[in-house]
């Protein structure tokens, strides 16, 4: 009888909760050696002050890769949004390194001076882009980063559906959090207004705003939650400046995720090390002023599941 029982159980297929895995990673300064011409980006070449050679460049893939593999496991995460990736050349690279889970990406070269990006990595066994483009944000003469939007079609076991992604890396506190803030500004008027035409659309539309947003977490996006206020408020962070976490890197849902969805902070102990100065952990960075470490990232990364 318990045979039978068994038998039965095996046989019986087993309900399954479709999950949908993001992850949002400013992998700081992840350069490829060559130099491009129409950057600023010399420091980060064999030739320059860091000495930033080939086998540099591929350790320092290969730890993005690791963090990455590791926190998705075995299936692997969805959809990795990544901040200061120099260009295509570093993303086929981390999408050979990660080749089981089959990665495609989505990015454009933006006016950045230094020739950083943002981009999207979406496992193409899973997800389907519909369509990708790059927004614009004019902050004058300073060029940034562009806005990466992307709307793909997850299938976790379930009919496919619909999210509106924006991958940001909005301007620097440089010069000043108080006289950079128009910039800022200026970016979240340029998701604000992607926003308001996506909700006027469709008021249930499925939408994530992520990455790294240079300030302190605030509901400051209508239409938008910001799921990294509570994490603030506890003292826990992406990124430490003289001793004190803050969670620069963000997350805000609309409403038809908020109640489907959690964050957390992936803060593993291996990609972290010992704050001498202000006690504590830090995030282990590839360099520690001028001085070569092969670490990880000055960022944490978050993490976002879907249960639907």
């Amino acid at each position: 009888m318990k045979r039978l029982f068994l038998y039965l159980f095996l046989l019986c297929p087993l309900p399954m909760t479709a999950e949908v895995r993001i992850v949002s990673y400013n992998v700081e300064n992840f350069f490829h050696p060559a130099h491009d011409t129409l950057t600023n980006d010399l420091e980060w070449t064999p030739e320059g002050d860091r000495h930033w050679s080939y086998r540099r460049y591929n350790q320092k893939a290969e730890n993005i890769a690791r963090v990455l593999t590791t926190i998705g496991e075995w299936t692997g995460a969805d959809i990795i949004g990544l901040c200061e990736v120099e260009n295509a050349a570093c993303l086929k690279t981390l999408c050979y390194l990660m080749r089981r889970h089959n990665y495609g990406f989505a990015h454009y070269e933006s006016p950045d001076v230094r020739g950083i990006d943002v981009a999207l990595l979406f496992c193409r066994d899973r997800v389907d882009t519909i369509c990708t483009r790059p927004l614009h944000v004019d902050v004058g003469e300073t060029a940034t980063r562009d806005i990466l939007y992307t709307c793909v079609a997850t299938n976790h076991r379930t009919p496919a559906d619909t999210i509106h992604f924006f991958m940001c890396h909005l301007p620097s506190q440089l010069g000043g959090k108080a006289e950079s803030e128009w910039k800022r500004v200026a970016a979240r008027t340029v998701l604000q207004s992607a926003v308001d035409s996506l909700l006027g659309l469709s008021p249930q539309a499925r939408i994530i705003v992520m990455g790294d947003m240079n300030c302190a977490p605030e509901d400051n996006l209508n239409g938008l939650t910001n799921r990294m206020k509570d994490f603030e408020k506890s003292g826990a962070g992406t990124h430490k400046y003289q001793g004190r976490w803050t969670c620069l890197d963000q997350f805000y849902t609309s409403p038809a995720l908020d109640s489907i969805s959690d964050v957390y902070i992936y803060d593993a102990e291996w990609i972290t090390e010992t704050d001498e100065k202000y006690l504590g952990q830090k995030p282990k960075r590839c360099y520690t002023g001028y001085r070569y470490q092969n670490g990880y990232s000055d960022h944490l990364p978050i993490v976002m599941t879907i249960q639907d």
